[in-house]
């Protein structure tokens, strides 16, 4: 009990002494360290950073077991690790501090403008209805398409690989893009923000290559690698069959028609209906059909047109 009011005692004076600025100097803090924790939610760094702190914790322990060489080794990397940091995350740096140069101070501290907002609504509409449309357009030619979505995790280091457009949306910029004789045909498109911001981007492979089921050709592999890295949104059209699929967390489900591609797009990607969940996705792993198959004695291979 003398213990409890000890440090009750302790915690009022503490409270006592508090002034405006510190009350400023605590929301400061907790501002850049929400800021760093979105900049590593929406890039990779979070990845990078998990292993310099296995490297640290190496260090720890071959410092408290006497490893001589081992702690000389990781003890440069220690002394050096600010500039390391640097120089890896040089790229992110940048593209955040021209961010934070070009937001308005509301955007900056988190308040909302609800007219941008209605009008980033209105570009993110017209840009899903230009997508459906030439998607269909492109499913009755049979003309392959890749057009990725952007959403919270940035998307830079894919953009870089292509060539930045940062164009208002329109159904014939979008076709002009797949067109098989323009020399940006050959890659993907990323939507930012209702804008074709670039296109001919390369997108990774699927990871799960042994899991995918075999028919699925390059460019369903690349929509599903590029889903299973960030949140994006992919839209795929097969050149071979016309088909259109819509990729989203790693999982892929064929499209019955453009009504069906607009409304889980928009249920993806409008605010007003991020609380729907994609609760439907036609798993793409080969191992639940054969599941299934075992399951239901059908041995029909769903997807089979890819």
């Amino acid at each position: 009990m003398d213990m409890f009011f000890s440090w009750f005692q302790s915690f009022v004076s503490v409270v006592k002494t508090f002034e405006i600025k510190d009350v400023v100097d605590i929301l400061c803090v907790t501002f850049i360290i929400y800021t760093l924790i979105k900049f590593i939610r929406d890039t990779k760094a979070e990845q990078l950073l998990k292993g310099a702190a296995l490297l640290i914790f190496i260090y720890l322990l071959a410092t408290l077991f006497h490893l001589t060489m081992l702690s000389a080794l990781l003890k440069m990397f220690v002394e050096f690790g600010v500039l390391i940091i640097l120089i890896i995350f040089q790229p992110e740096i940048r593209n955040g501090l021209e961010k934070l140069g070009r937001n308005k101070i509301s955007n900056t501290f988190g308040f909302s403008n609800t007219d941008d907002e209605g009008e980033l609504n209105m570009a993110i509409r017209k840009c899903i209805n230009d997508v459906v449309a030439i998607s269909n357009s492109f499913s009755s030619k049979k003309i392959g398409a890749l057009i990725v979505f952007e959403q919270q995790t940035k998307l830079g280091d894919i953009i870089d690989t292509g060539t930045i457009i940062d164009a208002a949306s329109s159904v014939s910029l979008l076709g002009n893009m797949f067109f098989n004789k323009a020399p940006l045909h050959d890659g993907a498109v990323i939507i930012r923000n209702g804008r074709v911001y670039a296109a001919g981007c390369i997108l990774p492979l699927t990871k799960k290559n042994k899991d995918v089921d075999v028919n699925l050709g390059t460019r369903h592999r690349a929509a599903i690698g590029m889903s299973e890295d960030s949140d994006a949104v992919v839209v795929v059209v097969s050149e071979e069959t016309g088909a259109i699929s819509l990729v989203h967390k790693g999982r892929l489900k064929k499209m019955r028609d453009s009504e069906q591609l607009r409304e889980y797009l928009q249920k993806l990607m409008l605010p007003e209906n991020s609380k729907n969940d994609f609760k439907d996705y036609i798993p793409i792993f080969s191992s639940i059909r054969k599941d299934r198959k075992n399951i239901n004695g059908k041995g029909k291979k769903e997807n089979s047109e890819y």
